[in-house]
């Protein structure tokens, strides 16, 4: 069992709490950071995570690439995340890949959570590690540093339309204003986990097919179908195409488009 590790979320927590602010006085203030205290956090995580699973269960640590592929889409995608990554995150990074004791992936212009999308429905017997809800999209089973849960198909299906719906303040796309996860669910229970239910929900909000397609792409976690691994390239969330995940073996019949006559 391989352990998919979102090491960005580890690595910046371990940086942000080594970093220590030394006030000068006149409007000088310089903040320094202590490289072995936050290396050692993130040994700490990384074996806490092999007393959880076992130490013979190898480790793949991802990373974001500093470019991201949903800047073509939305420019302004996490545009109100103006804070710098914390003292020795780039340095730390560097120091897993040169140590070598674990596998380091960094996919071109693809976020953390994506290249371990990609990953777990590429290859079986793997465990994402991730606390973000994102990873509620992609079947098979995810430790979010509480509990494993085991996400069929059909769930990370749905988990997309109806982060579609709600959007994720976070990641500064909107959804549909005034609808968030509960609503969501309501609606999607009410009149169906289909493409026309979310293209509804967007009209009635004075908003677009296309809008609803932006935000679709945006929430969108990608899989092995997603990407062309030869090229390097996203293949940009179709509404009207089936799902499938990959080589996992983990596929549902879903009827996304349900007879709509629905464009991308």
């Amino acid at each position: 069992m391989k352990l998919l590790i979102d090491a960005d979320f580890i690595v910046y927590k371990a940086c942000a709490a080594a970093e220590t602010e030394v006030d000068f006085g006149d409007d000088v203030i310089l903040v320094t950071s202590n490289f072995s205290d936050a290396y050692r956090a993130v040994s700490i995580e990384l074996s806490k995570l092999k007393d959880e699973f076992g130490s013979f269960s190898p480790m793949i640590l991802f990373f974001s690439d500093s470019k991201n592929f949903r800047k073509k889409i939305y420019p302004d995608y996490k545009g109100h995340r103006n804070r710098k990554k914390p003292c020795g995150y780039k340095r730390v990074i560097r120091t897993l890949q040169e140590e070598g004791e674990h596998e380091v992936r960094i996919l071109p212009n693809l976020e953390a959570d994506d290249a371990m999308g990609i990953y777990a429905t590429e290859h079986q017997d793997c465990i994402i590690v991730s606390p973000d809800k994102d990873m509620r999209q992609i079947p098979g089973k995810l430790y979010d540093f509480k509990s494993t849960q085991n996400i069929t198909a059909e769930e990370g299906y749905q988990w997309h339309l109806i982060q579609t719906l709600a959007g994720d303040s976070t990641d500064g796309y909107s959804g549909v204003p005034g609808i968030g996860v509960k609503r969501a669910e309501v609606l999607f229970n009410k009149k169906g986990y289909h493409w026309n239910t979310v293209v509804e929900a967007f009209a009635e909000k004075g908003l677009t097919e296309e809008d609803a397609l932006t935000n679709a792409r945006l929430a969108k976690i990608l899989t092995i179908d997603d990407y062309d691994t030869g090229k390097q390239e996203v293949k940009l969330w179709n509404p009207l195409e089936p799902i499938n995940y990959g080589r996992t073996g983990l596929q549902t019949k879903t009827n996304q488009g349900q007879d709509n006559e629905s464009r991308p």
